[in-house]
């Protein structure tokens, strides 16, 4: 599970990478698309039926638009943020998730774990008003609010899939909706948004930009999820849930390491912050 938080945090700098040669939504779209053929594949070779099953039509079609606008604003806001911000704000997920928990499904919270959502939050609040409100800073705080939504949409995915028939259904499926549908509505909004002419669309591609690509499609959004489906099935979900709060420390790490962001104070403390109370929110 630590390798694994670890996996999903490098996806955040392969897409900041990514983002050099091809345009956000273009990358979205040729992630979910990729991976998309990858699970097809992998469900053929294990025998696994791609046929839904019936009365899952309208959930399965809502989380493939709210996985498609979950990269929509994590994908564009890393394009005007950093990718050390923006992998901290979009795993506030879990904050959104607990929260939406507590009132729509009635997973009630203790003291403790609301205490954490506060941690959270603070963490959250950190990063964003952290910026100096000058019109230099305009464009970072719309990336920062993208990926802020982009954890909101991530966690309106998980809550409907909780919450509707599709906690029944087969998860290699219910990911193949999420990639399925994402990939046709991201080429669309894409498309839409002229992404495809000048230097927008695929307009700079090098080797490093298709390894990129490769990773986010290979190791993130067909193996990686594949594997933590996995750990899921063989171990305690709530022991491995609060394992989490390691990714945006290994992004803050990374974004340092590879891509020279600068390790602030205030940035390693919300990602502190970020980890604590997400700790708290999934512990026993």
């Amino acid at each position: 599970m630590i390798a694994l938080c670890a996996l999903f945090a490098m996806g955040q700098i392969t897409i900041k990478i990514g983002n050099q040669g091809i345009s956000p939504l273009m990358q979205a779209a040729l992630r979910s698309a990729g991976a998309t053929v990858v699970i097809v594949a992998w469900m053929l070779r294990q025998g696994i039926s791609l046929k839904p099953k019936p009365g899952i039509a309208a959930p399965a079609m809502l989380i493939g638009v709210l996985f498609a606008l979950e990269f929509v604003g994590f994908y564009w806001g890393l394009a005007l943020t950093t990718a050390a911000r923006g992998t901290i704000l979009l795993y506030t997920a879990p904050f959104f998730v607990a929260l939406g928990a507590h009132y729509l499904l009635e997973e009630r919270l203790t003291p403790l774990q609301w205490l954490g959502l506060l941690l959270a939050f603070a963490g959250v609040a950190l990063v964003v008003g952290g910026r100096a409100s000058s019109a230099a800073n305009a464009s970072t705080i719309t990336g920062d609010l993208l990926c802020l939504g982009g954890g909101v949409a991530w966690a309106a995915t998980t809550l409907v899939i909780r919450g509707t028939a599709l906690r029944d259904e087969q998860a290699e499926r219910s990911l193949l909706y999420q990639l399925a549908i994402s990939a046709v509505l991201l080429m669309a909004v894409s498309l839409l948004m002229g992404e495809e002419h000048g230097e927008a669309g695929i307009f700079a591609p090098t080797l490093g930009t298709w390894l990129a690509l490769a990773y986010q499609i290979l190791a993130v959004a067909s193996f990686g999820y594949l594997w933590w489906f996995v750990l899921i099935q063989r171990y305690s979900p709530a022991r491995l849930s609060a394992f989490t709060f390691l990714t945006p420390l290994f992004g803050v790490v990374f974004a340092g390491l590879m891509l020279g962001e600068q390790l602030t104070l205030p940035l390693l403390g919300a990602a502190v912050l970020c980890a604590g109370g997400l700790w708290l929110i999934n512990r026993r």
